[in-house]
């Protein structure tokens, strides 16, 4: 009444989102690929760069990492 009613709105979702959710094939060619990227890094990792590109390469693992986890909760 006088527009204090709940209407529900409808949750955001990325174009990606969308995508990804239309495509499944492509999920997981995404995970494949994050997965060989985490371990092309952990091998330079344990090699033994020194300096600034150690840790370069840490964060761009934590990325990669975190992108695996949330293309497989859309692959489920």
């Amino acid at each position: 009444m006088y527009g204090l009613e709940k209407k529900t709105k409808p949750l955001f979702e990325f174009d990606l989102e969308k995508e990804l959710k239309q495509d499944p094939e492509k999920v997981k060619i995404l995970i494949q690929n994050a997965e060989s990227k985490i371990e092309e890094i952990k091998s330079q990792l344990r090699s033994g760069n020194k300096g600034q590109s150690l840790d370069d390469l840490g964060i761009l693992l934590q990325g990669y990492v975190a992108l695996k986890k949330i293309l497989n909760k859309f692959s489920k």
